[in-house]
């Protein structure tokens, strides 16, 4: 289980900074572009690492696990992308913050695994700091405007939306702890992005041929965003076979403090302010779980 958290927090600030990248960079860009880009060109940027750990070298079950997966992710992915891309970012983004408390049920169900007392509250310490970084629409006077996410599953779609994708981060990331049983984590975590990103190139690129000659035309950009989402997936699947599914999440969605202050330091974001309390919750967060 050692140094599992350097190479989350790691992949947290890989994962921010591609955001960050994409919002600087890449003003203009059509959501499947950008989609296209973070998953397909970030496989095709992996693939050469494949020449270390051939394909065929894997067993049968494995890629039971990688068919089941893949449609998994790309799902989740568009799920993402509807839901900001048409819906009102308050209202959707919050559920992202239940990714690792659902991890805690699919930890259980998939791998057998179970967290402490203090690891349960370092998670939920985790998904209210990641809430509350969302609740700017929030009144600090009015206990009722906190609980407008809540309401919004009864009547926004994109609140739906978001939280299925939420649910299925939480299955992939344990099932892909499962698979990754048969294979090195790090050969994994390559073979399983070469693949989403060819069915996410496939999936659009029949739809709209042209769509892949049209992302490159700021192609530095395109490049470190792509470069930095390869990083986050190196990380992610190197932490994850050494810790239980659920903290790793959980330090993970700490890429949300790295975003209040990428917003703030480089967009002239303002409510930095406001949002301390939920990065001190977060981190607060972080320590139970390292307890």
């Amino acid at each position: 289980m050692s140094g599992w958290l350097p190479l989350t927090l790691l992949c947290a600030f890989a994962l921010a900074s591609s955001d960050a990248a994409a919002k600087a960079w890449l003003q203009g860009y059509r959501a499947r572009e950008l989609v296209l880009v973070r998953f397909g060109l970030a496989g095709l940027l992996l693939a050469p690492l494949l020449a270390l750990w051939p394909p065929g070298a894997q067993p049968a079950p494995f890629w039971g696990w990688l068919a089941l997966l893949t449609p998994l992710e790309i799902g989740a992915m568009l799920l993402y992308m509807r839901a900001i891309r048409d819906h009102p970012l308050a209202l959707t983004l919050p559920y992202l913050a239940f990714t690792p408390v659902l991890t805690i049920l699919t930890g259980w169900l998939f791998l057998g695994e179970t967290v402490t007392g203090k690891g349960v509250v370092g998670i939920l310490l985790v998904a209210v700091g990641g809430w509350l970084l969302n609740a700017d629409e929030a009144e600090g006077a009015d206990w009722r405007t906190w609980l407008r996410p809540f309401a919004a599953i009864l009547h926004e779609p994109g609140a739906r939306l978001m939280l299925g994708a939420a649910l299925i981060y939480s299955v992939t990331a344990a099932l892909s702890k499962k698979a990754m049983g048969y294979t090195d984590p790090l050969a994994f975590g390559v073979l399983y992005f070469v693949v989403v990103g060819t069915g996410t190139v496939l999936l659009f690129g029949v739809r709209e041929p042209a769509l892949w000659l049209r992302i490159w035309r700021r192609p530095g950009a395109v490049l470190a965003v792509a470069g930095l989402m390869a990083l986050m997936v190196v990380t992610h699947f190197l932490a994850l076979a050494r810790v239980e599914v659920a903290y790793m999440i959980a330090v993970k969605r700490s890429s949300l403090v790295f975003g209040v202050l990428y917003g703030a330091l480089c967009f002239g974001e303002r409510h930095l302010r406001g949002h301390l309390l939920a990065v001190a919750l977060m981190l607060a967060g972080v320590w139970a779980i390292l307890l």
